[in-house]
């Protein structure tokens, strides 16, 4: 560690040597530890007070807990996990799948998986090599390996954890045995996670050998000062609540601002803010009057007695479909249409049923009479909102920054409305407060500050870019910042357009690469923009650059990937098979992330 150079770490010359005389002898089995305890730490924040430490002793056995996440859900329960474990006094490392070698799996002996399915049945990003490998002919059988797989998912999809399943089947066609059997956990995750936890912890003293353990550190509790988080969300002041898109155009965009002063709360560029939201009540008070129900009526959510309104206003999804609703309401309303749509119907068909329907229209479309008590056992709950952050907290102290479109359309004869959006841009004025925690966003993280990077988000995907920028410049970064951003007219959605042109005019942003779909005959894309600069953008991915792209996941983020290997093609002299390797390579080594939904 002495041999590095001055300035690579962020401590000063005792707090280094402290850091190596405290290291110095440990096994990598310790240090993962180390790595895992202080990763916790630092996710706390401030709140944090240290636990006190006691050494026991053991054998090699210990738990690999592996995770693989888009937002960051499944890391925070294996994580989690490992603590727990840890605290019973058991070893255990929790791994990214974007950081752990999969030929070492032949070498485990107790595994568990936390992975999370992303949009119609994809793994999350940081799987994927992982993913590839096990489902390859060159995954090893894997006979002396116990195993168990958490599955996060979002039923509002028709492949409902279809990557947890996955993996669940393989390691059992491998060989593998199961030591608790698959969960399958909705939006709603809590309970779940936490009894496949409990499930794991309590198998830990038959399926490790507790008399032989290694040396590895037991917590002991410690009382500390609890943070904000998502049980104990922060009541932020609004500050701002500014339309940034002109009256002309077909969107509602808002830069919204909130005050966190007082509240210890961190963040990074990258990160999301998640936003506790009511639903519109003018959607409560249209399915109470379809349904024909009584306001008043009082219903059991999660065992508390609540007045229907209350119920559907706080505490329930209301808005977007997902399949447990629909094969409850096709029960119920017994249409052979929507009970073939579900039973046989073609799997796109489906989703697109999914995608362009809300709640109120299927009872609309398909009505049954229900009791209020019925209804809302045919609900989800309602989950807070993510949104990307879009602000740094070095330059903007004490505030977060929201980049909101309000979700309000048109469809099948009626108004449509978005939960979080309506109420951020249309329900929240400055003075109103909105409850809100930090989710961390590890996998979308800025390089060093010499690293030149490639920013790509068209829409309010531009969000995190806003604060990547913000951020570098307060670094006085000397890599360089490319930004390509696309939207449908310039003179109407060109969102922080003021803000990048002082960024280029103060050389905090040196390329800025704009296209605009609907300003002249032939729509032009962002990828369209990549393909344009290709000579110059692979010279920059040369360079070291780091690209990273944020929006929408099902169509955008596949046509920038395609664009990109088009530019490895074209000016790197690839064949397309090889530079899609080497997109792959360059997400494994950190230089291409993507935060897309």
């Amino acid at each position: 560690m002495s041999g590095l150079p001055t300035g690579v770490l962020p401590l000063d010359a005792e707090q280094a040597n402290n850091l190596h005389t405290a290291v110095s002898g440990l096994s990598p089995q310790q240090l993962q530890w180390i790595s895992g305890y202080t990763a916790g730490l630092a996710a706390a924040g401030d709140h944090a007070a240290p636990a006190a430490i006691t050494p026991v002793t053991g054998s090699d056995d210990k738990l690999t807990i592996l995770f693989g996440s888009q937002t960051g859900n499944g890391e925070e329960i294996a994580r989690a996990l490992a603590r727990q474990a840890a605290s019973q006094g058991f070893a255990a490392n929790a791994v990214s799948l974007a950081e752990y070698k999969p030929a070492n799996l032949k070498r485990e002996s107790l595994v568990t998986i936390v992975i999370s399915t992303h949009g119609e049945g994809e793994p999350p990003d940081d799987a994927e090599l992982f993913y590839e490998f096990l489902m390859s002919k060159r995954a090893p059988k894997l006979a002396d390996l116990k195993y168990s797989v958490l599955a996060l998912g979002d039923s509002s999809y028709v492949n409902f954890c279809q990557t947890g399943r996955e993996f669940d089947t393989r390691l059992s066609e491998l060989g593998a045995e199961r030591f608790a059997v698959l969960t399958e956990c909705d939006l709603d995750y809590d309970d779940l996670a936490h009894a496949w936890s409990e499930r794991v912890i309590s198998g830990l003293p038959s399926l490790l050998d507790r008399g032989n353990m290694p040396a590895v550190p037991l917590l002991r509790a410690v009382e500390s000062v609890s943070a904000y988080d998502k049980n104990n969300p922060f009541p932020a002041e609004v500050l701002v609540n500014q339309k940034i898109t002109g009256g002309s155009s077909s969107k509602d965009v808002r830069h919204i601002e909130l005050s966190i002063e007082g509240s210890g709360l961190t963040y990074e560029p990258g990160d999301s803010l998640a936003v506790v939201v009511e639903n519109p009540p003018q959607l409560v008070a249209e399915l109470l009057s379809v349904l024909s129900l009584e306001s008043d009526a009082v219903v059991s959510v999660r065992n508390e007695s609540l007045k229907l309104a209350d119920a559907l206003r706080q505490s329930l999804e209301i808005t977007a479909i997902n399949l447990g609703f629909l094969r409850a309401w096709a029960a119920v309303a017994g249409d052979e249409t929507l009970s073939s749509l579900l039973d046989t119907g073609d799997p796109s068909t489906l989703t697109g049923f999914v995608d362009n329907h809300q709640i109120i229209d299927v009872i609309r479309h398909y009505p049954a009479a229900i009791d209020a008590q019925q209804f809302v056992d045919m609900l989800r709950r309602l989950i807070p909102r993510s949104y990307s952050i879009s602000s740094s907290l070095v330059a903007n102290p004490d505030e977060v920054h929201l980049t909101v479109a309000a979700v309000h359309y048109d469809a099948f004869g009626r108004e449509h409305w978005g939960a979080a959006s309506t109420q951020l841009a249309e329900r929240s004025q400055a003075g109103d407060t909105v409850s809100v925690f930090v989710e961390r966003n590890t996998r979308f993280r800025l390089p060093g500050p010499d690293v030149p990077i490639i920013m790509i988000g068209p829409g309010t995907g531009v969000a995190p870019f806003r604060a990547f920028v913000e951020e570098r410049a307060e670094q006085n970064a000397k890599g360089g910042n490319w930004l390509f951003f696309g939207d449908r007219n310039f003179g109407s959605d060109f969102l922080y357009q003021l803000e990048w042109q002082r960024h280029l005019r103060e050389g905090h942003l040196q390329r800025l690469d704009v296209a605009f779909s609907r300003d002249q005959r032939q729509k032009i894309y962002v990828q369209d923009r990549i393909r344009e600069n290709g000579a110059e953008l692979y010279r920059w991915i040369q360079k070291g650059a780091a690209i990273y792209v944020c929006g929408d996941a099902k169509v955008m983020a596949g046509d920038v990937n395609d664009a990109l290997i088009d530019v490895l093609v074209s000016h790197g002299g690839l064949d397309e098979g090889a530079a899609a390797e080497k997109l792959k390579e360059l997400r494994a080594a950190g230089r291409y992330q993507r935060d897309v939904y």
